[in-house]
């Protein structure tokens, strides 16, 4: 039995950010059941330039599900029909020979197109700028038992320490909400006592920056959850809520 089978694409096409943009089909005959969908988009690209045309834009780092870099809508989902997976570690045996697949960009007014299928996140290093991050001194390393965090704190830290800013949440929500990226980022340092004396201000901040970046609220329709490749909980969201709401009242 071969491995080998023809995948029909339907991808967006957008030479800049101020260009219209629009879908253009094309054909892979050669695709392979064990490449990842970035492979299939490499081989597309050699057919491509070889033609002399334009290969297509995508952004990624890793290929192993971690940096975050990657990430577009496949027929209606982000990061494909795979969960807890991001679109580098998706391969090609969750499809079939003759498939037609729809391939768009994150859609959504903070993270604006640059070209095909990269989007501009840096709205995302301006949340995290405003307030994702611990103040400490500079010296000496602290004795690792020095400051006891309860077990299930710390796992609760980590779980969401795991978002890679992927930016699939977004991509996802009916409204185009980053609160499960700046959850996840505000609520790991909350749940750890080192992340206690800059709460107030963080939950105020970075709050406000998802604002003015462009994002829209929360209505807990849980897609972003359905699709993070790290599986962090919308739980974040209404800690992230407690957390601005404290803010307020502590002026």
């Amino acid at each position: 039995m071969s491995d080998t089978m023809t995948i029909h694409l339907k991808i967006w096409r957008q030479s800049g950010p101020r260009e219209a943009g629009r879908f253009e089909d094309y054909t892979v005959p050669n695709a392979n059941e064990h490449m990842s969908f970035l492979e299939l988009l490499d081989v597309l690209n050699e057919q491509l330039i070889k033609k002399g045309q334009d290969p297509v834009e995508f952004d990624n780092d890793c290929r192993e599900g971690i940096c975050g870099a990657c990430g577009f809508v496949i027929n209606g989902t982000a990061h494909g029909p795979q969960q807890r997976t991001a679109v580098c570690q998706l391969h090609m045996r969750h499809y079939k020979d003759g498939d037609r697949l729809v391939i768009e960009p994150w859609r959504a007014a903070g993270f604006p197109v640059i070209k095909d299928l990269i989007v501009d996140r840096s709205a995302f290093d301006r949340i995290i700028a405003s307030g994702g991050y611990v103040s400490v001194n500079t010296g000496g390393t602290p004795d690792a038992n020095s400051i006891p965090i309860e077990k299930f704190k710390s796992d609760e830290a980590f779980d969401y320490a795991a978002c890679i800013g992927c930016g699939a949440c977004v991509a996802a929500c009916p409204n185009a909400s980053a609160s499960l990226f700046t959850a996840a980022k505000m609520a790991h340092l909350s749940s750890l006592p080192q992340g206690h004396p800059e709460r107030s201000l963080r939950a105020r901040r970075m709050v406000d920056q998802m604002q003015d970046e462009g994002f829209g609220d929360c209505s807990n329709h849980a897609e972003c959850e359905a699709v993070c490749p790290k599986g962090i909980s919308i739980k974040s969201i209404a800690t992230m809520r407690v957390e601005y709401l404290r803010s307020l009242r502590s002026g």
